[in-house]
Parts: structure tokens; sequence; C-alpha cells
């Protein structure tokens, strides 16, 4: 008997010493830090023209997917949609984001919402969140792309 209680006892403090704590080996959740929405960060864009967009992303659990989505805040239920499933920022730790989304040219001047969401390969989510405004183009292409394309 004395046998069996050792053994139980040796047993437990086994698994005891091997538990594995699932806080500790937690991987951290992707963090966003939009850096850039619109031009010069005005956080506008233009019916017609593409919003440029900038963040930079860090993810210890591998990036497998970034989703763009821009919503009217009230009306039409105007929305863009876009994704990223695979190219330069999939597959990494961190990266800087840098992108172009396209507005269509018949869309409704107003207030929207963006929402940038970061999934990890551990299924992950981070989002950040920005307000931005549609309005009418002020026929200055020019200030739209002096910035560099990377």
């Amino acid at each position: 008997m004395k046998h069996i209680v050792k053994t139980i006892i040796a047993l437990f403090t086994i698994a005891s010493l091997c538990a594995c704590n699932d806080e500790d080996d937690k991987t951290p959740e992707p963090t966003i830090e939009l850096t850039e929405v619109g031009h010069d960060n005005s956080k506008t864009g233009h019916p017609g023209h593409d919003l440029h967009l900038e963040a930079n992303i860090v993810a210890e659990g591998v990036i497998r997917r970034i989703d763009i989505e821009i919503h009217q805040e009230e009306g039409s239920g105007h929305e863009i949609e876009e994704s990223f499933t695979d190219g330069k920022y999939i597959g990494v730790k961190n990266t800087a984001f840098h992108e172009h989304i396209d507005i269509p040219a018949d869309m409704p001047l107003g207030k929207y919402h963006l929402h940038f969401t970061v999934t990890d390969n551990e299924g992950q989510q981070s989002m950040a969140e920005c307000h931005i405004v549609i309005v009418e183009d002020d026929d200055d292409d020019e200030h739209e792309h002096e910035h560099e394309h990377i």
C-alpha cells in the first residue's frame, strides 16, 4: 500500500511540475498603430481616389491576415472591404503596412468608420479604429501623391 501511495504522490508531483500555465505561455495579441490615415493623416478621402493608409504592426504569433473595412456611420450602408491574405505582410512578426485603398467614385460623402484588423496564426485578433470623412474632391491631385510609394 505504501508503494501505491508513494507512486501516486510521485505522479502528482511530476504532473504539477510539468503543468503549464496557459497565461505564461500565451502569445501576446497583435498590436496595431495607425500612423497615417489619409494624406498627411488628414483622415479624409475623396470619391474616385485612394485613401493613403499606414500602420505599424507587431504580431508575435505571426500575421495571418489583415482586413480593412470602411463603412458609413449613417445612411445607405456603403462600405469598402479589403483583405490581405498573402504577400509581404503575411507570415511575418512585424511590418510597416503602407497601402492605398481605392474609394469608389460613387461613394457618398459623409462620415465613415475604418476598422483595421490583424489576425495572427494563433487566431488572435486585434483591431484599430478611426473615424474618417469622405469629402468632395478639391481637384488638387498633385498633393494627393507627393509622398514616395514604397
